[in-house]
This record gives structure tokens, sequence and C-alpha cells, in this order.
């Protein structure tokens, strides 16, 4: 179950957005190294359109720690779709989700801001100067008024939309709610709601009303003193003479409510369930919100996959494009991909033909399918993967004296005994860092393991030769980048590239032989 945000929050100095962290390697669809070959904040940045604090960091916590069962992403498909064809409806969240957009920064102003020193000016705009009163208002209604939008709302069909318009109408029984819409009481021990008070009615209470002016207490000041003046004329100098410091009454109320109500206050609202539960919700339906718009404003094809069940990993695209690459870019070129057989996808090529970018594309689409999102694609079939891993080349990670071949088999071999025949597997190039005999041997050694195990395991690279030994031993499939007229198309054709490029790249960058001899001769 995954925790609430208001609760990673509530150890912070303000929300954060990407405050969610990848599980360990082996215990969640993605681990770190994962989330940075992704590109998952590229990701998050392509399809964010979530108005909200709260819509953006589940958006991120869903890329980051995405759904791994088929029950998860179909729930949420089948809440998309009712908002496409339901505009009442959908209609009616984006009102509650536009309201709380005005009211969301007062809410965590009051629960994460400073308080300032008497007569302290904010410099950020964030931090409370005065008492707290205003700030406690109308941080206030953004909760109350959500519980009422959603009250308001028509009632949902789908069983996703359903649960979360529960949480959040499940807040309007809470304490929290309670210590929100009702009047607080102050006993020796503890704040009391209403409810409360009653049972320990014998107890003395103070009555918190957040505002400085008290009529009542004021009334009663001013009565004791005209009782005073009537009876005993005489003190009337000498009160006359204390009056200015009548006006310590405020400073004194004030810090008394800001030190025994608000503050107290807005850390049981930051320690509630419920309240937790409910801005969670909350976010996942401006989530919701957010995925309908990628869908509208991506510029190509985007559908819902069907989630199919089998033993193992399987993926069927038609017309699939890069999510980052291709928002926006008419000209993106398409590609369709079968991963239906327990087989090695080799795809070989020069560097800037798009065996990489092919690559993420069905990575992020495995992604973009367990968190319920729209996949950019003309038509999509998968299964759910338990581990999405992408391996690249980390230069970075060279510290242990193993060298870049020790540094990439050890992530290799994580990732290996990771993996099960339902992950997403994909390897850009293996064995760097040794001799040409050694790689080959090596790979292949690698690559049998991974072909034994039976997931979807996809290889990036520049040796046709390993290609060749993969198809002879019958564990490979064969794909190239397409060129013409030394040009990359973009297009992934059957086959395997046997045509060294390194030339035409020397030569793009002016390094080539002819290039040297120019340099050396001036």
């Amino acid at each position: 179950m995954k925790k609430n945000l208001l609760h990673f929050w509530s150890h912070l100095a303000w929300p954060s957005i990407k405050v969610t962290q990848a599980p360990p390697i082996g215990e969640g669809v993605l681990d770190a190294s994962g989330v940075n070959a992704l590109e998952v904040d590229h990701l998050f940045d392509a399809i964010n359109y979530a108005e909200l604090t709260i819509g953006q960091a589940v958006l991120f916590r869903s890329l980051v720690n995405p759904a791994n069962t088929r029950h998860e992403i179909e729930d949420k498909q089948r809440a998309l779709e009712e908002l496409r064809d339901n505009s009442a409806l959908k209609s009616a969240i984006q009102s509650v989700v536009a309201e709380a957009v005005e009211r969301e920064t007062c809410f965590y102003r009051l629960l994460f801001a400073h308080f300032l020193p008497m007569f302290g000016t904010s410099k950020n705009g964030i931090d409370i100067e005065g008492y707290g009163y205003v700030q406690y208002r109308r941080g206030l209604r953004f909760m109350t008024q959500l519980v009422k939008g959603i009250q308001q709302c028509p009632t949902p069909e789908s069983a996703y939309l359903n649960v979360l318009f529960e949480h959040i109408k499940a807040f309007a029984g809470s304490r929290a709610y309670a210590l929100m819409t009702q009047a607080v009481y102050l006993t020796e021990t503890s704040l009391q709601t209403r409810e409360e008070r009653r049972q320990s009615w014998w107890r003395p209470a103070i009555v918190f009303y957040p505002r400085l002016f008290k009529p009542v207490v004021l009334a009663l000041l001013t009565l004791v003193l005209c009782t005073l003046f009537y009876f005993i004329p005489s003190i009337m100098g000498e009160a006359l003479l204390l009056s200015p410091f009548l006006l310590l009454y405020f400073p004194w109320v004030g810090h008394f409510d800001r030190d025994n109500f608000i503050i107290p206050l807005r850390e049981a609202f930051k320690q509630s369930d419920e309240l937790a539960s409910a801005l969670d919700a909350l976010g996942q339906l401006d989530e919701l919100l957010s995925f309908l718009q990628f869908s509208e404003h991506f510029g190509h094809p985007t559908v819902l996959p069907s989630i199919i069940d089998h033993t193992q990993h399987r993926m069927l695209l038609n017309g699939a494009i890069n999510p980052i690459l291709g928002k926006g870019n008419s000209h993106y070129v398409s590609n369709d991909l079968t991963l239906d057989q327990n087989k090695i996808l080799a795809i070989t090529g020069p560097n800037s033909g798009g065996k990489t970018a092919f690559c993420k594309t069905i990575s992020q689409i495995q992604l973009l399918a367990q968190i319920g999102c729209f996949v950019p694609a003309r038509t999509a079939m998968l299964t759910v993967a338990d581990r999405i891993f992408y391996q690249a080349p980390e230069i970075s990670k060279l510290h242990d004296g193993e060298g870049r071949f020790g540094a990439e088999l050890k992530r290799t071999k994580e990732v290996f005994l990771a993996s099960s025949a339902q992950s997403l597997v994909i390897l850009d190039e293996l064995s760097e860092g040794t001799t040409f005999e050694e790689k080959i041997a090596s790979s292949l050694t690698v690559l049998t393991g991974f072909f034994r195990k039976g997931n979807s395991t996809v290889l990036i690279t520049h040796n046709h030769q390993l290609v060749d030994e993969l198809l002879k031993q019958h564990i490979g499939l064969a794909k190239q980048v397409e060129f013409v007229d030394d040009q990359p198309t973009h297009k992934i054709i059957e086959g395997i590239s046997r045509v060294s490029h390194a030339e035409r790249v020397a030569k793009k960058i002016g390094f080539s032989k002819e290039d040297i001899d120019f340099y050396l001769a001036q």
C-alpha cells in the first residue's frame, strides 16, 4: 500500500512534488537506476498537466512506483474512460480541482509555514505574520470546500472513482474535520471537539474563536471596569492611568491562541490519516485529469493499452511514438514492435540511427501503461511487467577497482537475479571494457541466461557477430535501424546492420583521416 503523501511531507519544511524515492532493486517495478535510465523526470514533464501540488506529487509517485497488477491498472483505465465519456462528471471534478487550486497554498501555509516574531514581515510570501488567524481560516476552507464539492458531484460508476470519492467524503466524519468545522475546546490536558466536550462537560475548558477580537471577553472586561467605577468612584483615576496596559490584552490573546490552539491543531491535521487519504484522493483525481490532457495535447494517436495475462512478458505495439521526443513533433517516426516469443530481440545499427530512442520508447510505454495512463501508439497490447530494467552504461560508477567491465557486470548480475519471466529487460550493450573475443563470449553467456529465464530481453548492440551467434543458437531475433542514402530514417526494420558508419560519423564531426591529415599539414 502506497503511503499517503501528507505523511511524507509532515517531516519537510514545505510540500515537495518529487518526494517519492524508488525502492531497492527487486522490491518494486523500478529501482533508482531504472528511474534514471528511463528519464522519469523528463517523462513526468511530458505528461504532467496536473494543476495541484498534490496532483503532481501523486503523478510523480505513480511513475516511480507504478502498479504491478492488472486489476489496479484496469480500474484506473475504466475511470479514465468514464471521465472521457461523462462530460458532466468530468466538468464537476474539474470544478473541484479548480477551486482547490485557489486555496491549496493557503492550506500548506497553515500546515507548514513558520510564524514570524511580532512585527516581522514575510519575505517569501509564505511565512505567517501576526498570530495566524487569517491563515487558519483560509487554510481550513481548502478541505471543507473539497468535501462540499465532492458531495455535490454526480455519483461515478467506476470503482476507482468511487473509492476516491469515498475517501474524501469519509473525511467529513473524522475528528480532524470536526476540529475544522466545530468549536474547539482546550482543557487542562488536550484539545477537544464538541462531542468530546459533551462527554467531559464538568472539566473547565476554554473555547477557541479564530479571531483576535473576542466580543464576549471584551464585554466582560468592560462590565467589570464599569462596575468598579460605579461602586468605587475613587479608583477611576488610577484605572485611567493603567488603561494603556489594557493594550497588552491583544498580544496576550494572540500568543495564547497561536501556541495553545493554532499550532497544536495544525500538528493534529498533519497526523490525521483521514485528512491524508482525502488529500491523496484529490491528487489522484487531478492525476486522471492530467492523463486526459496528455492524450488530447500529445499530437499523435494515444490509446489505453489492452492488458493481457501471460506467464511471460509480452508486448505488441503499432505506431509507437516516444512520449518525450514525440510530444508536439508531427514529424516523429513511429515504429511497431512484437515481443511474443521467447527470444532475445537484438537491435543493431550505428549511432544516431534510433536504437536507444526506440528502446526508451518501449520501456516508457510499458511504464505509462502501468500507471494507468494513455500510451502514444495506435494500438497497444501488453502484459504487466513485475520489473522494468534498462541497463545503460554508467561510466561515473567505476570506483570499485573492477573497471568498466566489472561495474557493468555487477549491474547485469543484479538485474538477472531480480528479473523473472514477467520482466522487461533492456540491455544497452554488454561486456564493454574487455577484448572483442571476451566480449562475445561473456555476452553470449549472459544472454543465454536471460533466454532461459524467459522474460522479454532487448539488446542494443553494434556487434553483428554477436547477433549472428544468437540466431545460430535459435535464441535471437534481429532488427536493425534503417539508413537510406547514408542517412537514418529512424525506422526499425528486419535484419542485421553489418556496415560500419564510423567514417560517416568522423566526417560529420570533422575528425576523419582526411581531417587529421589536413590538421597536421597546417
